[in-house]
């Protein structure tokens, strides 16, 4: 859990970054090292925001390779669902597993994998939602 003063920092640098992508303007950052500056690259830029924003939320953060392996109910816990919930993915084919002895292992790459298809889905069905709203008029 971050300290408060960790918080009120990140929630700062994360002003910062959000004002420069608001106005359109390329966002560069540089860290200092006993080797000279570094560019971070945009996709890292994004996951620190992504980070920054929990911080500033006094949230926790857990970082885990794509290739981690977790178990059922660490699963479960990162999709903020039941594990019986999770089984019922699984058997379903919406995730994939692979079996350890009689343990399942799901592994981090499925997880996001399933978020981002279960996103595309729901906004394509507010989409639709929205197009029908509009084609009765309710809109």
């Amino acid at each position: 859990m971050p300290e408060p003063t960790d918080a009120e920092q990140a929630a700062s640098v994360l002003r910062g970054l959000d004002a420069a992508r608001n106005a359109n303007t390329p966002v560069r950052l540089s860290l200092g090292g006993p080797d000279g500056e570094i560019e971070v690259p945009g996709s890292v830029l994004a996951a620190l925001a992504r980070v920054l924003d929990s911080f500033a939320q006094g949230e926790s953060v857990t970082l885990v390779p794509a290739h981690a392996e977790l178990t059922t109910q660490q699963a479960a816990d990162v999709l903020n669902v039941s594990r019986p919930f999770l089984i019922g993915l699984l058997d379903a084919g919406q995730i994939s597993y692979r079996t350890v002895g009689t343990h399942r292992r799901v592994k981090a790459a499925s997880l996001v994998h399933y978020l981002r298809e279960d996103d595309a889905h729901r906004t394509a069905a507010a989409d639709e939602l929205a197009a029908e709203a509009h084609t009765l008029g309710l809109s």
